[in-house]
């Protein structure tokens, strides 16, 4: 049986050949369907539905990287860029935030506050504009609490020199780590690692000025600003805030561009609605287009367990420990080896609507409120609605999504009964139970073994699967 692991993740390439398209359906209980699982899948369906959960740990509106793809891809049509630039710059838009969850620790402890709140609030203020920044600064800190709280909260930021720097490099290293582990071309890693330098130089995390910037960051540094002043405040506003920013932060060639678009009101209105996710299929270069086989959805799944377990230092490694564990039962069970394999990525991406969880409800030390509670019980419901937009995952998603499901009717957040949960699933939640056990916690020390197979025994049969609790006790044990 499988222990705990650590270390750096390494991934192979993914396959790049011909996509074919799929749609996108809403999550409902009563469709709990396994549809058949095509060959090869579209890289580009696969990452913007997954994009979902990126949104959610940056606290913006869902579509948020669907609609800057859009925009940053209108711009590389404009300037003719060929279809290896393209492509290049088509991934690195839609694995921009890829790096998110690293920061989101450190930053709510910094703010003291809710980091999917912090964030979004931050995106709207010109960093240059120091007064601003300030006032920004002190809004977000300690959001709720006394006015000593908030007061204490912001000199300690405006004495933790080069904050904004570290965590900025931090998440955009790690997302241009992903991109790399996925087997895209530098030039993606690239674009992701300085997508926050500025044009004037004052940018970070290295610096950069003007050409000195990839171009393909240029454009994504600028296509997201412009999609989050337009989904709050409309197209002028945008346009408004690119032109008061060209030659300081953005490139002045590339912001005459998006300005000659004012008039197309048809294609801004387009990036509102649900068409944007068939605009960004569609955006995808034909001559470039990745699909990805089997193997290619593992590396994928693997890419984001690693996303979602850098959420929170205390949940490092607990994905894939998980998948290994629950990998193990299964197998010593008898299970088929498709069956394995959906269940292996299910265990990879059950957690996954825990990045739209506050840092703040995972890093507390004491007892939840009931209003933390709710927001934390609510994470399978995001994992369910992420899993579903991706064709090739729906067939394991309620198998994932249901982690904190037990045989008696007494988990969350459907309270489903015996009759409703499959072996996978409760093959999960038994590998779930005991990795967390197993693992520290702000509010716990780590379970000793022992001790964490003693509580699985306890909940043998009423709570957990008799069988699956046997077959992870006879392998940690050895037998």
């Amino acid at each position: 049986m499988p222990q705990r692991t650590s270390g750096d993740l390494s991934v192979p390439p993914v396959s790049t050949v011909v996509s074919s398209r799929s749609d996108s359906r809403p999550v409902s209980r009563e469709r709990f369907k396994t549809p058949a699982l095509a060959p090869y899948v579209s890289l580009s369906e696969v990452l913007s539905a997954l994009s979902h959960a990126l949104d959610l740990t940056e606290g913006q509106p869902l579509g948020h990287t669907v609609r800057s793809c859009v925009i940053g891809m209108r711009l590389a049509e404009s300037l003719e860029l060929g279809a290896g630039e393209r492509s290049a710059l088509y991934y690195a838009l839609l694995l921009k935030d890829a790096g998110c969850s690293s920061n989101a620790a450190r930053m709510a402890a910094l703010f003291g506050s809710d980091d999917r709140r912090v964030k979004p609030r931050m995106k709207f203020v010109d960093w240059h504009k120091r007064v601003r920044l300030a006032l920004q600064t002190a809004k977000n800190c300690a959001l709720g609490d006394s006015l000593f709280e908030r007061a204490r909260c912001f000199v300690a930021i405006a004495r933790t020199e080069g904050m904004t720097r570290d965590l900025i490099k931090v998440r955009c290293e790690r997302g241009a780590d992903i991109a790399r582990q996925l087997g895209f071309p530098q030039a993606t890693a690239d674009a992701i690692r300085s997508l926050d330098e500025h044009w004037c130089g004052r940018g970070y995390a290295e610096g950069l000025e003007q050409e000195q910037i990839p171009l393909l960051a240029r454009i994504a540094g600028l296509a997201q600003t412009i999609e989050i002043f337009h989904a709050r405040d409309g197209v002028e506003r945008a346009l408004q805030v690119v032109a008061q920013r060209r030659g300081s932060w953005f490139d002045p060639k590339l912001v005459d561009i998006v300005v000659a678009w004012k008039k197309d009101m048809w294609w801004w209105n387009s990036l509102k609605a649900e068409t944007a996710y068939e605009m960004v299929l569609a955006a995808e270069p034909e001559d470039e287009t990745r699909y990805v086989d089997a193997d290619g959805l593992d590396r994928v799944a693997l890419a984001f367990a690693e996303i979602i377990d850098t959420k929170s230092p205390f949940t490092y490694r607990h994905s894939i420990a998980v998948a290994d564990y629950a990998k193990a039962v299964a197998t010593r069970m008898n299970l088929d080896a498709e069956a394995i394999r959906q269940l292996y990525r299910a265990s990879l991406l059950h957690d996954i609507g825990k990045l739209g969880v506050s840092s703040r409800i995972l890093e507390k030390a004491g007892p939840l409120t009931p209003e933390e509670r709710t927001q934390m019980q609510e994470h399978p419901v995001h994992t369910m609605a992420i899993l579903e937009r991706v064709s090739a995952f729906r067939r394991f998603a309620r198998v994932a999504a249901f982690h904190h499901e037990k045989l008696d009717g007494s988990g969350y957040p459907w309270r489903l009964q015996a009759s409703e949960l499959d072996q996978p699933a409760r093959i999960l939640a038994v590998a779930d139970v005991y990795d967390a056990l197993t693992a520290g916690r702000p509010y716990r020390e780590p379970m000793p073994p022992g001790d964490a197979l003693m509580f699985l025994r306890s909940q043998r049969g009423a709570k957990l699967d008799a069988l699956a609790v046997d077959a992870l006790e006879a392998g940690i044990r050895g037998h």
